[in-house]
């Protein structure tokens, strides 16, 4: 076991399994017209099917299908041609019909996998058990009046692929690899925006621990957590308790528990429901769901190029370092801009560029790579003009600081400033002769061995050219006259 809680007994391996919801990103809801943009009005995007009016019935969302299908296929999962929707019967105030339109013995998409990468550089394949299709519920307002909880239907019937794992993972680092890698996936191809903050992408974490080598205990599900790291914090949270009751000779009980991130603990929501509790049975209003391979294989045809793929290409086709290449591929934007930045141009260095100071101007002015105020053409013009030897590498922190105030070009800045480099050897040699005569001790002292001073004489050139000497012309020009 790679990671274990200590208990009073002994060392304890925690399972987990989450069961991600991810809103699909489709202009309507999966079996109505109604919009599905967030922030409206309460209860201006609901549809009569939505609200479950009588004789209303639905129509599944073509979109929906097919971005449950591209889901599937980047999680290199089995694409069910039959699949069939279900009833989840179970009452609440913000689910208007009684039931939620789900899918159980048959969903959409079969077994997967996700590769994971953790700390140690070390990766694991994460169990993909299934990926179904059903309608969210709305939302329950609790704070708009002291007596009364209020009801916004705008999110009921919006489209949700579950997306359930397998019980591999064993550590809140690999929930935490996981979810990033789910989610990135999920951007790249723009079947879900995984905004955890808006709620269209949250996880249920189902949480078990025992000893090595024994089957599974008990688990209980931590319900609806909307965050990475709150993710994280609740297992080692959730694993702690249930060691604790196993050690003192208590049971665990199968149930729904919610996290409170301010007190750091799970409180009880209800006793775990089984799948027989909600009586499942095919929805009489839909008909089993039948999709060609022609259609799977035309999707397939059209999708994006995915991060595992974009990162060992970024590796070959660029030569930079594996962690490099990862960094530039965890936002699809990042990686587009890196790629026009480097397109014919040093890769390593464009990749130096974007991760160190433009990530750092990004930070600095609270910007993202979309509202970048220097853009990639520009960023690659700036690599030019250091390639062509128009400015050397000192000289272009100043052009792209210059850039990242005004939005200026970088040409245009080296013009207004005059920080074109000096490569003529004659102002070279006079201004190395200048300094050498200025420190006749030192070249004397260098000239008797002490070869460390060579760096003090270069200094003392570029700050006589204001920085703008070529700095390979001015160590071979220098060279030449201290050792001739």
């Amino acid at each position: 076991m790679s990671y274990v809680i200590e208990g009073k007994t002994g060392p304890w391996e925690i399972v987990v399994g989450l069961e991600v919801h991810a809103q699909v990103i489709s202009q309507s809801k999966l079996f109505s017209g109604a919009s599905t943009k967030f922030g409206g009005d309460p209860n201006t995007q609901v549809s009569l099917v939505d609200a479950a009016f009588p004789g209303m019935l639905p129509v599944i969302n073509k979109e929906c299908v097919a971005q449950a299908i591209r889901t599937g296929l980047g999680l290199n999962a089995q694409i069910n041609l039959f699949s069939r929707f279900d009833r989840k019967n179970y009452f609440y105030a913000d689910l208007p019909q009684g039931y939620q339109i789900s899918q159980f013995e048959h969903p959409i998409i079969g077994k997967g996998s996700i590769e994971i990468e953790l700390q140690s550089g070390e990766t694991r394949q994460i169990g993909i058990t299934r990926l179904h299709l059903e309608q969210d519920a709305g939302k329950l307002l609790h704070d708009q009046d002291p007596t009364k909880s209020f009801v916004d239907l705008n999110r009921a019937s919006v489209a949700l692929m579950e997306i359930v794992s397998e019980p591999d993972i064993r550590e809140p680092e690999e929930a935490g690899a996981y979810l990033r890698k789910l989610r990135q996936i999920l951007r790249y191809l723009g079947t879900c925006d995984g905004n955890m903050e808006e709620g269209s992408m949250r996880a249920d974490v189902n949480v078990s621990v025992r000893k090595a080598g024994e089957p599974f205990r008990t688990r209980c599900e931590i319900k609806n957590v909307n965050s990475i790291r709150f993710v994280m914090q609740a297992i080692e949270v959730e694993a702690t308790r249930q060691i604790e009751i196993w050690e003192n000779g208590g049971e665990v009980d199968q149930e729904t528990r919610l996290f409170d991130p301010g007190r750091g603990e799970t409180r009880t929501m209800r006793s775990k429901e089984d799948a027989h509790d909600y009586r499942y049975f095919p929805d009489p209003d839909l008909l089993p769901l039948v999709v060609e391979q022609a259609w799977v294989d035309e999707l397939k045809s059209k999708l994006p190029e995915l991060p595992d793929a974009k990162r060992a290409r970024f590796q070959k086709d660029y030569g930079i370092p594996s962690y490099d290449a990862g960094v530039l591929v965890a936002e699809q934007a990042v990686a587009d801009f890196y790629e026009t930045v480097a397109k014919r141009r040093d890769g390593k260095l464009a990749a130096s560029w974007v991760i160190g100071d433009l990530f750092a101007a990004l930070n600095r002015t609270s910007n993202t790579i979309e509202t970048s105020p220097v853009s990639a053409a520009s960023l690659g013009k700036m690599l030019d003009l250091i390639a062509d030897g128009t400015i050397n590498g000192k000289i272009a922190k100043e052009v792209f600081e210059d850039m990242v105030e005004t939005g200026d070009s970088p040409d245009a800045i080296v013009e207004r400033k005059g920080l074109r480099q000096v490569t003529d050897t004659g102002v070279i040699d006079a201004a190395i002769a200048a300094i050498l005569e200025k420190h006749a001790d030192k070249v004397a002292e260098y000239r008797g061995g002490k070869d460390k001073l060579f760096g003090f004489f270069v200094g003392q050139v570029m700050k006589e050219t204001k920085g703008k000497a070529n700095p390979a012309l001015v160590n071979s020009a220098l060279k030449a006259q201290l050792d001739g």
